[in-house]
C-alpha cells in the first residue's frame, strides 16, 4: 500500500463507501450485529488493498497468518508441559516464506556460486519481512505468557490491520489485538482531527523531504570524499523521511479509525548516543530484537553481552536485505554500540560532540545500505578515510556537480530540511514529545501548501518496500 500514490487512497474511499453503504442498508435489520460486520468489514478492508498490492503478496500474507493461527491452535491442544518446544518448529515454518523469497537467491547463488537462474527472478512479497516478525512475536507471546487464543477474526485483523501490514509498527499483541477485539466504525471528530495532523506530516516528510533528496542523490563516485559524504547525507535524509513518513501515515489512519498504533521513529537524528540512536529509530524492530534475541541470549547483564549485542545488530542487517553490505551495516552499528557502552561515560563528550559523532557514525554506515556492490563499497569506505580523496581538483569536481543550475534548488532543500530537523530537536528539547511544533496548525497549514507546491509528479515507493 502505497500511500504516496493517488491510487491507493482512491480504493481506500472507494471500500469506506462500499463498508458504509452496505451497513447503513442492514442497519435496524434483525440480526445484524454492528460490532462483527465492523470487524468483518475492517478485514475485508484489508484483505482487498493488499490483493491491489499483488496477489503474490496477498497469499503469501495469507499462508504465513493462517498457518501460524492453525499451528499454535494445534499447540495449545497439547499438554501444557511441552508446549513451548514447539516453537522450534512453528517459528521455523513461519519464516520459512521470508527465508525463500528474501534470502534464497544470496544464499544459493552469492554465497554457494550455484547459479540457479529462477531464484534470481525472485519479487520479495510487499511487507514480508514486518508482518513475518509480528505474527512470530504473536506466537512467543501467547505460548510464553500463557495467553488465550483470541477469536479469529480479532486476530485476522490483528494479523493485517491495513495501514501497518506492509512496512509496520511491528505491533505487539498486547497493545493492538485489545483494539482489534472492541473495533468499531466510529470516526470521532478528535480522531480524524488528530489522525490528519499525522497523515499531513507524514506526506509532507515523504513527498517534500524524501523524494525530492533522492532526485539529487548519485552514487556512481568512488574516490572522491566530498561527493561521497554528500551521497551519504542525501541518502541518509532521504531513507528516515521515507520511512518515517509512511510511519507517521500509517499512526494517522489508525488514528482515524481509533487505533492508537505505536509510533516507530522519535526524531532518530535528534540523538547523542549510538544508544539513543537506536532508542528512536525504528522503534518497534528494536524492541522486537530486544525482547526475542537479545534478552533471551542473556542482554547486557552476561559476560558475553558485546558478542550479543553484535549478534543482534548483524541478524538485523541481514534482516533489512540480503547482501554482505546489510551483514556490515549491521556489523558498524553493532561495533558502534559496543564503544559506546564501554567508553561512553569515560569520554564524556559534550552535547555538541556527541551528537556531531553519532551522525558521522550513523551517516557513514548509510553508505553500506545503498552501496550494494561489496568491492565498490570498500573503495568507497576507504576512500572516506584518504587524504587525497579531498584534494583541490575532488573539491572543485563536488563542485561543479551540487553548484551547477540544480545547486539552487540543492541548497534550498537542504536548508528546509535543516528547518525541519531543527523543529523536531525544539519538539524533542522543549515539549519531550517528538513532531510537537511540526503539527501544530499553523505549521501543518504551511505544510499542505508545501505538499501541494514541491510534490514531485512521479511516484516514488517507499524503500523499506523492498524489505
Amino acid at each position: 500500500m502505497n500511500f504516496a500514490e493517488a491510487r491507493f487512497w482512491g480504493l481506500l474511499l472507494l471500500g469506506l463507501g462500499a463498508i458504509a453503504s452496505v451497513r447503513f442498508l442492514l442497519r435496524g435489520r434483525p440480526g445484524f450485529r454492528g460490532d462483527r460486520f465492523d470487524k468483518l468489514a475492517l478485514l475485508g478492508l484489508g484483505l482487498f488493498l493488499l490483493l491491489c498490492v499483488s496477489p503474490v503478496t496477498f497469499l503469501i500474507f495469507l499462508a504465513v497468518a493462517i498457518g501460524s493461527y492453525l499451528g499454535l491452535q494445534w499447540i495449545l491442544k497439547q499438554e501444557p508441559g511441552g508446549r513451548q518446544r514447539w516453537l522450534y518448529v512453528l517459528i521455523p515454518l513461519q519464516l520459512l516464506p521470508l527465508i525463500y523469497y528474501k534470502y534464497a537467491n544470496f544464499a544459493v547463488n552469492g554465497i554457494l556460486g550455484l547459479e540457479v537462474g529462477a531464484l534470481r527472478n525472485l519479487v520479495i512479497p510487499v511487507g514480508i519481512s514486518f508482518y513475518t516478525f509480528q505474527k512470530v512475536a504473536f506466537v512467543v507471546d501467547t505460548l510464553v505468557r500463557h495467553e488465550p487464543l483470541p477469536h479469529w477474526l480479532d486476530y485476522l485483523n490483528f494479523a493485517g490491520f491495513f495501514p501497518q501490514i506492509v512496512a509496520g509498527p511491528i505491533e505487539r499483541r498486547h497493545d493492538l489485538l485489545p483494539q482489534m477485539e472492541q473495533f468499531r466504525f466510529r470516526w470521532s471528530p478528535a480522531d480524524v482531527n488528530e489522525g490528519a495532523s499525522w497523515m499531513a506530516l507524514g506526506l509532507f516528510f515523504k513527498l517534500c523531504l524524501a523524494d525530492n533528496l533522492a532526485a539529487h542523490f548519485d552514487g556512481a563516485s568512488v574516490d572522491n570524499g566530498y561527493m561521497i559524504w554528500m551521497n551519504n547525507l542525501l541518502f541518509g535524509l532521504r531513507i528516515y523521511y521515507d520511512f518515517a513518513g509512511y510511519s507517521l501515515v500509517a499512526v494517522g489512519l489508525g488514528r482515524c479509525l481509533g487505533v492508537r498504533l505505536t509510533l516507530n521513529f522519535l526524531s532518530p537524528y535528534c540523538s547523542t548516543s549510538s544508544m539513543e540512536f537506536w532508542r528512536r529509530w525504528h522503534v518497534t524492530l528494536s524492541q522486537w530484537f530486544r525482547d526475542y534475541l537479545y534478552i533471551p541470549l542473556g542482554g547486557g547483564r552476561v559476560r558475553w553481552w558485546a558478542f550479543n549485542l553484535a549478534l543482534v545488530f548483524v541478524v538485523s542487517g541481514i534482516w533489512h536485505g540480503a547482501g554482505w553490505n546489510f551483514l556490515l551495516w549491521g556489523a558498524l552499528h553493532g561495533a558502534a554500540l559496543i564503544a559506546n557502552r564501554l567508553f561512553g561515560r569515560r569520554l564524556n563528550l559534550p552535547a555538541l560532540a556527541a551528537w556531531l559523532l553519532t551522525m558521522l557514525t550513523s551517516f557513514y554506515a548509510w553508505l553500506c545500505f545503498y552501496e550494494t556492490r561489496p568491492g565498490v563499497l570498500f573503495l568507497k569506505m576507504k576512500a572516506v578515510f584518504t587524504p587525497g580523496a579531498y584534494s583541490r581538483a575532488a573539491w572543485q569536481a563536488a563542485r561543479a556537480k551540487y553548484l551547477d543550475a540544480d545547486g539552487f534548488v540543492l541548497c534550498g532543500l537542504l536548508l528546509l530540511t535543516a528547518a525541519v530537523l531543527w523543529l523536531e530537536w525544539l519538539s524533542v528539547a522543549r515539549r519531550d514529545t517528538p513532531y510537537y511544533f511540526l503539527r501544530r496548525p499553523v505549521m501543518l497549514g504551511l505544510l499542505v501548501v508545501l505538499i501541494l507546491v514541491l510534490a514531485p509528479e512521479k511516484d516514488n515507493g517507499f524503500i523499506y518496500f523492498a524489505f
